[in-house]
């Protein structure tokens, strides 16, 4: 019995000090807050708070969470509203200003692009060129594809990734299918320790797209670089899209360097056959302590390009069983392919966008129930482009993958129409992006993704009763509806469902203090053959001596 009541006590000493936290302890409720937002319902991720309260925001933090009548130079009445969060994408490539409204009607404030990456030697130039000119708060991981793309093809159309003449002169393939020997692995090394060492999230690598030129050992090295700097690797994984067995397989071998190695790691958009099997493994692996997780998108399609090395016939057709005129559509068109066409366009546009359908409806709710997993967009740059700004209306804006536009709202509303809690959606949205970044100390997540005193007020407003994407496969530049208010390091940048004029940019850089100090400890023959008693072939292999 005593036992009893004083586990009864602890856990109300517990409730009491988390809603405390989410409510009385801040400032004065009697200043003038630069903003507040009354009476809505406030949800925060970490500490499962949700209340009605009211929440005061000065110097671009939350200051205030409180029952008390509190008011500030603006006001938002919040009635019926959830206050959540500000939504954290940290997949999406296309961190553009024609994109920015689209993303912060979908209730987005932090836009990463921790899949692909930008060019490590030029990653304080990829900064500099958002700084002060961004809406919404912007990071990079540090490409491995574009180290490679440098060393092995000599492309170097960096500052701008994807401008038209950059994705028409990239036809060489050696950044995909060529094994580097030791002195190119150690060079592409050497450039994403430089991105490193300027502050980059991490690395990024698509070695799904690089299956015959990316061995298990560059895998390795380049965990073990990011391990030395205390940051994550996000993987689009060997082996996706495929099977079950290519799925976890691929997961496999980036969790075994993790938990060689100590260092974190993301499962980028693990949403294909075999996910069950690769979230459990992050279960696991999180319960013994290794900082590992994983995002979907809510969509039974993705969108890639058609020159993509699974959307090979051996692959696509032979191995996988797909049809070309079932699963393919051009994103512009919205024309199936088939074997014949596709060979047809790889000639005059071999990167040229499509949609892949490749699992079906019912999988995405599996998707939004799993606990843990974060939402990244894997949003896409619109094709073409040239002349787009922030100001282009929606209905001029050329097609995109739905996911671009409408991600954050479809997790709210889907999520909800299938009865799965609401507060884990808003964790999906925020928290489980903040809390691994911020653990493996990226200083920018420590204070992001909570509805807390004293967090960066990153705030999402919408009504979970009408939040909704209204992006289409048909249009996937039509914005989404029922999220009225944003704000973005305390400032308005959505009011009345409203985007605020390009002159309000209170973005701010996501990343890491540089470092003086590479952490590179480059590969050699002699290290190498004291390890492994054998002679390197290339930085792939090794040769029986």
């Amino acid at each position: 019995m005593k036992k009893s009541l004083l586990t009864l006590l602890i856990s109300a000493l517990i409730f009491s000090s988390c809603n405390e936290t989410a409510t009385e302890k801040g400032a004065d409720p009697n200043q003038e807050f630069d903003v507040v937002i009354l009476d809505g319902r406030v949800m925060d991720p970490e500490t499962n708070f949700d209340g009605i309260r009211n929440v005061g925001v000065k110097n671009g933090k939350i200051a205030i969470i409180t029952e008390a009548e509190i008011s500030g130079k603006e006001t938002i009445d919040a009635s019926g509203h959830v206050v959540a969060p500000g939504f954290i994408d940290g997949h999406q490539h296309c961190i553009e200003p024609y994109m920015y409204n689209l993303m912060l009607r979908d209730g987005r404030t932090t836009i990463m692009d921790l899949e692909v990456g930008a060019y490590g030697p030029k990653l304080d130039e990829w900064y500099k060129r958002h700084e002060g000119n961004t809406p919404l708060n912007y990071g990079v991981a540090v490409a491995h594809e574009l180290a490679r793309a440098a060393v092995l093809d000599g492309f170097n159309e960096w500052e701008f990734l994807y401008t038209m003449d950059a994705l028409k002169t990239r036809v060489k393939d050696g950044w995909s299918k060529t094994r580097p020997n030791l002195e190119q692995g150690n060079e592409i090394l050497a450039q994403i320790d430089e991105g490193l060492r300027q502050g980059g999230i991490g690395i990024g690598s698509t070695v799904g797209y690089m299956r015959e030129g990316v061995s298990t050992r560059e895998i390795y090295e380049l965990q073990k670089l990011a391990g030395a700097y205390g940051r994550q690797i996000g993987m689009h994984f060997r082996g996706t899209p495929g099977n079950d067995v290519a799925e976890v397989n691929g997961i496999q071998e980036m969790l075994a360097n993790a938990a060689a190695l100590g260092a974190p790691a993301i499962a980028i958009h693990f949403n294909n056959p075999g996910y069950n099997l690769v979230h459990e493994l992050l279960v696991k692996m999180r319960e013994r302590g290794f900082n590992v997780w994983g995002e979907i998108y809510p969509y039974a399609a993705g969108s890639t390009a058609l020159n993509a090395v699974f959307l090979e016939p051996d692959v696509w057709v032979k191995s996988l069983g797909n049809k070309y005129e079932e699963t393919v559509q051009d994103v512009a068109t919205g024309e199936w392919y088939t074997q014949k066409s596709r060979e047809e366009m790889l000639k005059k546009e071999p990167t040229r966008a499509v949609i892949v359908y490749k699992m079906p409806k019912e999988a995405i709710v599996d998707w939004l129930k799993m606990p843990g997993v974060a939402i990244g967009s894997d949003g896409m740059p619109l094709i073409p482009f040239t002349g787009l700004t922030r100001n282009t209306p929606y209905e001029d804006l050329p097609n995109v993958h739905p996911r671009s536009s409408g991600a954050f709202a479809k997790t709210l509303r889907f999520g909800q129409d299938n009865n799965i809690p609401l507060m884990q959606l808003v964790s999906m949205t925020s928290y489980n992006y903040a809390k691994p970044l911020g653990d493996m100390g990226l200083k920018a997540m420590q204070v992001r993704g909570r509805m807390q005193e004293g967090m960066v007020a990153d705030i999402t407003i919408f009504s979970p009763e009408n939040v909704k994407d209204n992006a289409t496969y048909a249009k996937g530049t039509t914005p989404s509806t029922g999220i009225p208010y944003v704000l973005v390091n305390g400032v308005v940048v959505v009011k009345d469902s409203k985007v605020m004029p390009d002159t309000v940019n209170p973005g701010q850089a996501i990343r890491f203090e540089p470092v003086e100090e590479s952490k590179l400890v480059p590969l050699d023959i002699e290290s190498w053959q004291k390890e492994f008693y054998a002679v390197p072939d290339d930085f792939g292999g090794v040769g029986l001596k």
